[in-house]
């Protein structure tokens, strides 16, 4: 289906917005109006840009109050609306989007209203323009769809129809299952837009919180199914209001924007996408160091061992049981300190993921690759993270550590226990949260938990996990307020152990800097939970955070002192835990507040 947005879901002049709605894929625009009005380009100008651009106006939107009112009023409601005629016609378009009046001076009475807006569909019909009457979640009288279509199928005029939106629909509870009953050739226009579940009032909610489907929890695609079994056969068109969309640039909006319409495509059924590529787990975590003598410290601290070096880049790999780290020298070039700069996802068909992951537009990323080099398909998250898909020692495949021959050891190998990469944090941009867990949920498959809002020392910190299918492939989405800007934002690594304890005193033993924890968070753990004998007091000793589940399972962690941008976990669970530690983040943050200052 075509596909097409609102200029009030972009940030930017109106021009800007034609320009960012364009490069990203769209094949339309709503103009909103009040985009119109600021804009010094004369409507005859819009429609020559966007025509120039590739964009067909499929909507010019809102006209408000119309309908149900006295007719002094409607007398000059028609005026108004006569001479936004004139402007369509200018623009090039041929559909107005009238929303159900918020007008003090509506009156409740669906004849008078099927009767004015008969009125008004003739005025438009004269003019070659069609009216899409839209039900507001919040309208005086009309707040929901199947009332708009009664009014409308009163009104009984062929220039009259409905315009849907799911945000109205799906925000008051209405079964959109009605909606195939509407005919297809009634559904004017269909504006989609997703929402966080919240309690709160729906105007709000409305003017603040909208999202892009798939980044929300609404039954967006549900609702499609709906207009699409009725017959619509018009654009899929995104009409978001969002703060943050607002203040993001527009280009990178505009491509998450179109992503998410084709993976609800994909959801809907109506057209198909590769099938996702789960990641089974990671393969390899890539560090960015100008200096790699901190992080290899502190990684040998930890147990790893120097055991390969890329045949021709300056990268080395550092393996401890199945948990690998490369350290690259030659991207640390480009940054002031340590940060993490690719992921490998373990996958079972590298080539399927590749394919998926640019039918959703993710950026394909160049590699240089010297004749003998290991190929493999990368993409970049929306934060810049390189995503690498990887088949770790499976036959028959490219094996990427096939690029690092073993080097000579550096004395003797002293692992401390760890085994393999227990998540990766990844700490977002403030304008890419949203669109970062839409990424990774669709392009790479996997299944977004439910977000928590932890207290930060600088505010509000929020966090959302994604796993795999088998659980073993962890990301968590973090977006936190940092003082010092974007640069300042710190990702982590999380290593799995089955003795934290051992592996605590073996790190601890080697000189490795640990995170303080204060001695008031263990005498809270006294009072929350009961310990074994001497159990409380290794936890004191060293720095071991602790937390216990429902169910019963347990998660015991340790955390490093920060090296540039990045810092380590190592974690254990028992029991059948699945979280990670929320209720003691809190407590890491600040601690780590108070080392950095």
């Amino acid at each position: 289906m075509r596909k097409s947005i609102a200029t009030v879901s972009l940030s930017g002049s109106l021009g800007e917005k034609l320009a960012a709605a364009a490069r990203a894929g769209f094949d339309g625009v709503e103009i909103f109006e009040n985009d119109l009005l600021a804009s010094p380009l004369a409507p005859e100008e819009v429609r020559d840009r966007a025509a120039d651009l590739g964009l067909t106006i499929d909507l010019y939107q809102p006209m408000r109050d119309i309908e149900a009112v006295p007719a002094e009023l409607f007398a000059r409601n028609l005026r108004r609306a006569e001479r936004k005629f004139d402007v369509m016609r200018r623009l090039g378009t041929d559909t107005l989007l009238v929303c159900s009046s918020v007008s003090p001076h509506a009156e409740d009475d669906d004849a008078l209203a099927a009767a004015q807006l008969h009125a008004l569909a003739e005025r438009a019909r004269e003019a070659g323009v069609r009216i899409a009457y839209e039900a507001l979640a919040w309208g005086r009288h009309v707040s929901t769809y199947d009332h708009a279509w009664r009014i409308v199928a009163a009104a009984g005029h062929p220039a009259l129809g409905v315009c849907l939106d799911s945000f109205h629909i799906l925000s008051r509870g209405s079964d959109p299952r009605g909606v195939a009953d509407i005919p297809g050739e009634k559904i004017f226009f269909l504006q989609l837009a997703d929402a966080p579940l919240m309690a709160m009032d729906v105007l709000q909610w409305s003017r603040h919180y909208r999202c892009f489907p798939g980044q929300g929890g609404f039954d967006v695609a549900g609702l499609v199914r709906q207009a699409v079994r009725a017959g619509y056969e018009g654009p899929l068109s995104l009409e978001v209001f969002n703060d943050v969309f607002r203040q993001a640039e527009a280009g990178s909006t505009a491509v998450d924007a179109l992503r998410s319409l084709i993976a609800l495509e994909d959801a809907a059924g109506i057209a198909g996408l590769p099938g996702p590529v789960v990641p089974s787990g990671v393969a390899f975590a890539e560090l960015a160091t100008p200096d790699p003598g901190p992080v290899g410290e502190l990684l040998g601290a930890l147990g790893f061992a120097r055991t390969g070096k890329h045949t021709t880049k300056p990268v080395e790999l550092w393996t401890q049981g199945e948990a690998r780290v490369l350290l690259n020298t030659a991207a640390g070039g480009r940054r002031a300190s340590t940060a993490l700069a690719a992921i490998g996802l373990e996958t079972p068909d590298p080539g399927g993921a590749a394919r998926r992951a640019e039918a959703l537009l993710a950026p394909v990323l160049p590699r240089r690759r010297a004749g003998g080099d290991v190929p493999l398909d990368a993409v970049a998250a929306p934060d810049g993270t390189a995503l690498f898909f990887c088949a770790t020692g499976r036959g028959g495949l490219p094996d990427w550590t096939g690029d690092f021959p073993t080097v000579p050891a550096r004395g003797a190998a002293r692992g401390t226990g760890i085994g393999r990469v227990d998540h990766v944090a990844l700490t977002q941009p403030w304008h890419q949260y949203d669109e970062a867990v839409l990424f990774h949920r669709t392009v790479l498959g996997l299944s977004p938990h439910d977000s928590v809002e932890i207290a930060d020392p600088y505010g509000l910190f929020r966090s959302r996990a994604l796993t795999g299918g088998t659980g073993e492939a962890r990301l968590v989405l973090n977006l936190a307020p940092v003082p010092t800007g974007d640069a300042g934002r710190a990702q982590h690594l999380a290593f799995a152990t089955d003795d934290i304890v051992a592996t605590a005193r073996l790190v601890r033993e080697r000189g490795a800097a640990l995170l303080d924890i204060p001695a008031n968070y263990h005498d809270d753990l006294d009072a929350r939970f009961v310990f074994a004998p001497g159990e409380l007091d290794t936890y004191r000793e060293l720095g071991i955070l602790y937390d216990r589940d429902e169910r019963g399972g347990e998660f015991r962690h340790f955390y490093t002192a920060s090296t540039g941008r990045i810092f380590f976990e190592v974690v254990q669970r028992t029991g059948g835990y699945q979280g990670y530690g929320a209720a003691n983040a809190p407590v890491r943050l600040a601690a780590q507040s108070a080392a950095d200052h």
